[in-house]
């Protein structure tokens, strides 16, 4: 069994789909009859990741074309381009990051090529899942690192601070959303000495909010504030909750020094949720931070990887926060496609076979055909 690495190639990506540590655990999982890892030379650079540590490790290395020659499972962050997967085996297994709904163009030339494609993002949100769910482990990290990327804009401490001059009063920070990169923003924001106040559509996350020692706001008393859709995701809301909601947070973030935004909903535009208007209403100096920037944004006039300034607030947000923090990012990214794969290794047969719950879903094409169910219609 041969698996294959190669660098990624997208625009600003950092990030590397195996690492030394996962490397020695493929090539284990062959038994008697080790597997062989191949990375293309260079795969690990925006890592920190030197090709000696990958041959340490036991891989080879070698050019794009070599490295993907024969290969039965070609990892990636990011799906390569069916150009360069040529060499491959007739029907290789390619697990990464499809953008399935937004890049179907992508997912009909793997069927047309004969590959099967293996979509990391429609892992399902399940118990037995969760060490194989690349997107909870990258929020985790979008998180922690909107928050670091805010307080370094912000002009101003983040604690309260007691001096011989006078006090310094704590920021105040906002989270809206409260998934996974929410709740590690409420966490790190807290650790930074802000005032911490957060919000969701879900009025199950109330006691996550609280727990972190967080305040929670919360539209009451208007239908359709469950908002949980399937698989722990936000579901669309009613006009009378979205009006009840840009209500409460206009009043709200008038009085805040930071606001991080989150809200991604699967297959659609991310759903705006500061206005221009609202940005008008806050403090000279405020800066809001748009996770979802790369999904059309949370925020009017958001833009990627740039500073945009309004009403006087600085409105920032990166088109791949992970990538922001390439060792962590793909040290957890890495270990998702192991756990991902060795949990279904069939050692009889020298490889991996999907059982239907995981494997239906991931799966996008087998066959030479579009299979997956959320791609059809």
């Amino acid at each position: 069994m041969k698996i294959a690495v190669l660098k990624e190639r997208a625009s600003g990506e950092t990030r590397v789909a195996a690492t030394p540590e996962t490397v020695k655990k493929f090539i284990g999982l062959g038994g008697e009859n080790a597997n062989e890892v191949m990375l293309e030379s260079g795969a690990g650079e925006a890592a920190s990741i030197t090709d000696a540590a990958y041959e340490e490790a036991g891989a080879s290395i070698g050019s794009a074309a070599d490295t993907v020659k024969d290969a039965d499972i070609v990892l990636g962050v990011q799906a390569p381009d069916v150009s360069a997967l040529a060499e491959a085996k007739p029907g290789a297994w390619v697990a990464a990051l499809f953008d399935p709904f937004g890049n179907k163009e992508r997912v009909e030339a793997y069927a047309k090529a004969g590959l099967e494609a293996l979509s990391m993002e429609f892992m399902p949100r399940i118990t037995r899942a969760q060490s194989m769910d690349v997107l909870s482990s990258q929020s985790n990290l979008s998180g922690y690192k909107a928050v670091l990327a805010a307080a370094d804009t912000y002009g101003r401490a983040f604690p309260m601070m007691m001096t011989a001059a006078g006090t310094v009063q704590a920021a105040r920070a906002f989270i809206m959303g409260v998934g996974v990169a929410g709740l590690q923003a409420i966490a790190t924001a807290r650790r930074l000495g802000a005032q911490v106040s957060a919000t969701d559509v879900r009025s199950a996350t109330k006691e996550q909010i609280e727990s972190l020692g967080a305040k929670a706001i919360f539209v009451e008393d208007v239908e359709g504030i469950e908002g949980e859709g399937t698989g722990g995701y936000a579901t669309e809301m009613s006009d009378e909750y979205k009006a009840a909601q840009a209500k409460l947070v206009s009043e709200h973030i008038a009085k805040q020094d930071i606001v991080i935004t989150t809200a991604l909903i699967p297959g659609r535009a991310a759903p705006v949720l500061i206005t221009d208007a609202q940005i008008a209403t806050m403090k000279p100096g405020s800066v809001i931070f748009d996770l979802a920037v790369a999904q059309g944004g949370n925020v009017e006039g958001s833009k990627a990887d740039e500073t945009v300034e309004k009403h006087g607030v600085k409105i920032i947000g990166y088109a791949n926060t992970p990538a922001q923090l390439p060792a962590d990012a793909s040290a957890l990214f890495a270990r998702n496609h192991f756990n991902f794969l060795s949990a279904f290794w069939d050692a009889e047969a020298g490889k991996p076979e999907l059982d239907e719950e995981i494997g239906d879903a991931v799966r996008l094409t087998k066959g030479g055909e579009v299979v997956n169910e959320r791609l059809k219609g």
